[in-house]
Order: C-alpha cells, then structure tokens, then sequence
C-alpha cells in the first residue's frame, strides 16, 4: 500500500468553514431566491423552514456521525465509511453514490463556476456597457443558432482555468489546500455579500430606472404565509432545495468528518456549519438578486425572470444590465456579484473532490498529487459533455439525475442505514460523544422515526410528480381513467421523455436533443457502474489479504491520528 501523509484539520474553525463552504455554493443566491419567487415567497419559506429543521438538521448530524465513525475506522470515502456501519454486504456499494454524486456534480457545476468567474473578469474591463448580457450569454457558451452542439471558445477556456484552479487546490491536502480556501473565500465572499445588499436595498425612489422599492422584494421572500403547508408542490421545492443547498446526500460532509478525532465534538461543529449556511441563504441570499430585480423591474417580472426555478436567467442575463444604473459603480457591483458567485461555487466543488481523492488514496493506492490530477482528468471528460453538448441537454441531465435525484436516494440510503443498520442506540452515542452542546432528545426521535419517512415521501413525490405540480387535478383525472398525468421534471417523466417528441434523429439525419439526452444518461450510468466494479475489486483484493472490514489497516491510521497530522484535530 503507498505511503500516505496524514490529512486532517488545522483548527477547528477551518473545519466548519470548509463545511460551510462546502454548503454555501451558488443555490444560496441563485436558487433560493428563485424557488422562493417561484413560490409564493414566503409560502415557500415556511415549509422550507420546517424542512430544515425535520430533515436537514438531522441528516447534517447522520452524515458527521457515520464520516467520524468510518474516519476512526480508518475510511475516508463513502464505500469504506459505509461499509463499517453493519453487516450488510450492500452498504459499500451504496457508498458508491458518494463517489458518483460529487463526481458528476463537479463536472457541470465547474462549469457554472467558470461562467462566474468570466462574467466576473468581463464586469471589471467594462463588457457589458457595451453589450447586452443576453447577447454576451449565448455568444460566450457558442449555442447561438446551436441545436445539439455548442461551439465555445471563451467559454472553454474559462472552463479549463476553473478546474486547473480546483485541482491546484485539493492537491495540497485537506488543511493546506481546502481549509485554507475556505478561510480566505468564505468571509470575502460575506463582504461581497453585505456590500451588494446594502447597496440594493437602500436604491431611492427616485434613481435612474427604479420603479418599486426594493424592500418590496424582501418583504415578499420574508413575509411568512402558511398557506404554502397545504400545496404539495411547494413542500416539494422547498425539501429539494434543503437537501441542494446544505450539500446532504453528497458524501462530502461524511468524508470532512470522517478526519475528525474521535472523541472531538461533531454536534456543535454540524450545527454551526448547518446554521451558518441557513443565515447566508435566508438573509442574505434573499437580500440581493430579488430585491434589486424588483426595484427595476417590478415584483410581476422577477417572478416571471425566475420560472426556471434555477436563478441563472436574472443572475446572469438581467442583473449585468440593471447594474449599468449604477453609473460608475456598475463594473465594482459586476465584480463583486460575479466573485461572489464564483468563491460560492469553489468552495463547493473542492468539497466534491475530497471524497472521489479519498478513495483513489485508499482503494487505489494512488498518491495526493495523482489522485488530484485523476479527479480532474475525469472531471474534464465528463465537463467537455456539459460545455460541447449543453444545448442538447447534457448540462441539464447531469443537474438533474446527480445533482437532484441521487442526492435524495442517497440522503434515504444514509438515514435508513445510521437508523436501522448502525443502530438507533449506537448512532445516537456516536453523535453525542464529545459534543460540546446538548444535542435535543427529540432528534433522536425525528432521526429514527421522521426523517427517513419524510425523505422517502419527497423522493416518491419527486418520481411521480404531476403536470403542473397540481395534485388535485391529478387525481381527478386518475380516478377519471385519464391516467395519472407526469410532469416532464418528474423522475418517470424524464425517463419516458414526457413532452419530448421525434427519435435520436430528425429528418435531416442529424441528432437531436433526445440524442444528447440519452447519450448522457448513457454515460453517466457507465460511470457509476465503473465506480461500482471499483469497489468490488477492491474489497476483493481485501479479502485475499485477509484485511477485515473497518479494523485495522496498514498505512491508515485511525481518525485520531489522521488528526494529529497536520496540527491536530479539527
């Protein structure tokens, strides 16, 4: 086995910045503000609240708890992390999402960061007072006119510069390269922050363009409405955007934890982490992009702006033009919007190298500089997909099945495990021991007999979710023997290509989006079968070793002296 240098955490304020980082990405302020305009504001923050608190919160803990577990065990990587909690010989590979999951993240959402970044370059020298950014958009991506296949040029480059950037990082380890990261982009990414929405939301009435208050935008997010408890739809939108902006059901909170000593608190440090992205998203996350948008444009069209449910068309195509208000402070604001953006999104995607990094380490053997330049060797292959095919569909493919839909299975797999395989008892003292606050007993009950019902009720309401998220009306047609109507973004409706017509290929023989679609389908599920033949060979080879599971292994030490490598535990 090679020859390894101890990882571990410098201070335990690099760790709960490294986890708050990993979690405070670009849905902070693109999605969030979205999901919420797109749902009645706050209709949807008060079920997003309680979706916080009834899942969030305690997934948060599952996953520190199992990664420290594993990390004395000497794991680092979800298989192996997975594998020591029971028995079960099906635990290491449903481990296996924790190794696709940030893999196949990484790949489009570095290229949503090298977006950021470019916009970020081209606000400092001044673009966009001469170019619309809805023309500079699809220029920039190469998809004008484009049907299946882009033709970038700045956009691939950009794309190159962010993941050599990302590489560069992880290759110096979890303190000198992550937690150094985070120390530094976390907080000038708060300044950023704070100074956008000062800025926003004290706009007077009587500026060049403004035609609302802004404060008109943040009471319509803040303002609580229960009348979002009894939309399904709503509750939905609300615990996928939980589990999207807390990074659960990732592995990357498992695999941070899982260099924790053993006897260290992980209760506060999940909490703090947990707490820290909640204010980011709700109060600052709300207090930029909607209200500026509404200021200018009126409430109605930032509604309309938003109906993607994704945030990019008003942050990327409506807020460079708005900002040209601002007279000279229009390429500052530019800058700051977009490196806000961009430190959001690097401080997340190095979370998603660690756990893939850990396992090339461990099972493959594969030193840290080589792990690093394989993670970003296959990450670019799969990238250049989302960057050439994007108008096809792939970049839209790989955001929904990684970065929706597995991480939902997976955040089940990890709940249902920690509850019933490790043990309701054993996970609850896992949890407890060391911490330095009173972790509440009711999650010990919301843990066992809550969360993972609720979870599974949000992944089947994701599979079958109905046309236009109208429940009722569905059901009124199913009772009618209309059959029950799929939405297109429902998981049954995404595999049966719910609302899209023709073959691969039209009349013309060229490929259509329906092509692009299942050639990435294709190849994403070639990937996490390849990654699942991995850890068979692996744990194969252990066995021939006579190596039993989560004991002792050579050249691995446990989570305590993981530690001690790089100045001590977290």
């Amino acid at each position: 086995m090679a020859t390894r240098q101890a990882e571990g955490w410098n201070s335990r304020i690099g760790l709960v910045l490294a986890v708050a980082g990993g979690a405070v990405g670009l849905g902070n302020f693109l999605r969030f503000p979205a999901e919420a305009a797109q749902n009645g504001g706050g209709a949807f923050l008060v079920p997003y609240l309680i979706s916080f608190v009834l899942m969030g919160i305690p997934l948060l803990w599952v996953e520190w708890a199992i990664g420290r577990h594993g990390g004395t065990r000497g794991y680092h990587a979800l298989p192996g992390i997975l594998d020591v909690l029971g028995p079960k010989r099906w635990l290491k590979y449903a481990g296996v999402f924790g190794l696709f999951i940030p893999l196949a993240v990484a790949a489009f959402y570095c290229y949503i960061e090298s977006w950021a970044l470019a916009y970020a370059w081209h606000s400092a020298i001044g673009t966009f007072e001469s170019v619309p950014a809805t023309e500079f958009f699809p220029r920039y991506l190469g998809i004008d006119g484009a049907t299946t296949l882009a033709h970038p040029g700045q956009a691939l480059i950009f794309f190159l510069i962010t993941l050599a950037l990302n590489v560069a990082i992880l290759s110096r380890g979890v303190a000198g390269g992550i937690e150094r990261a985070a120390k530094i982009g976390l907080p000038l990414l708060l300044i950023f922050g704070v100074v956008l929405a000062v800025r926003g939301l004290t706009l007077p009435l009587d500026a060049p363009g403004v035609v609302a208050s802004p404060l008109v935008g943040l009471d319509f997010i803040w303002r609580p409405d229960l009348s979002g408890l009894a939309n399904p739809t709503t509750w939905l939108a609300a615990a996928g955007q939980v589990f999207f902006t807390l990074s659960v059901g990732v592995g990357s909170i498992a695999c941070y934890a899982s260099y924790v000593g053993r006897d260290e608190d992980i209760a506060l440090n999940a909490a703090s982490a947990g707490w820290m992205n909640e204010v980011v998203e709700v109060v600052l996350g709300s207090s930029i992009m909607i209200p500026i948008g509404v200021a200018y444009l009126g409430l109605g069209a930032v509604e309309q702006a938003t109906s993607g449910g994704d945030g990019f068309a008003l942050g990327f195509l409506t807020l460079p033009t708005l900002f040209e208000n601002w007279g000279a402070w229009a390429p500052v604001a530019g800058l700051m919007w977009f490196g806000l953006l961009f430190l959001a999104g690097i401080t997340s995607s190095l979370s998603m190298g660690q756990p893939v990094m850990a396992f090339f380490e461990e099972e493959l053997d594969i030193g840290r500089n080589g792990s690093s330049l394989l993670f970003g060797g296959v990450t670019l292959v799969l990238g250049l997909l989302c960057v050439f095919f994007f108008p096809g569909g792939a970049f839209d493919e790989f955001n929904f099945w990684a970065g929706t839909f597995c991480l939902v299975a997976f955040g089940l797999i990890e709940a249902v495990a920690f509850a019933y395989v490790f043990g309701i008892d054993q996970g609850w003292e896992e949890l407890t021991r060391g911490a330095d606050i009173r972790v509440p007993r009711i999650f010990r009950f919301l843990i066992q007999w809550v969360t993972p019902p609720f979870i599974l009720l949000v992944f089947v309401a994701a599979i079958i979710k109905p046309e236009a998220g109208d429940w009722q009306a569905a059901v009124s047609v199913l009772t009618s023997g209309g059959g029950w109507p799929l939405a297109a973004d429902s998981v049954l409706g995404k595999v049966l290509h719910v609302g899209v017509e023709g073959g691969w290929f039209d009349a013309a023989g060229n490929a259509t989006p329906r092509f692009v679609q299942d050639l990435t389908r294709l190849l994403l599920t070639s990937v996490f079968a390849v990654l699942s033949f991995l850890v068979w060979r692996s744990w194969r080879r252990k066995a021939a070793r006579g190596e039993i599971p989560g004991g002792p292994r050579g050249g691995i030490g446990s989570g305590v002296s993981d530690g001690a490598g790089e100045g001590g535990g977290a």
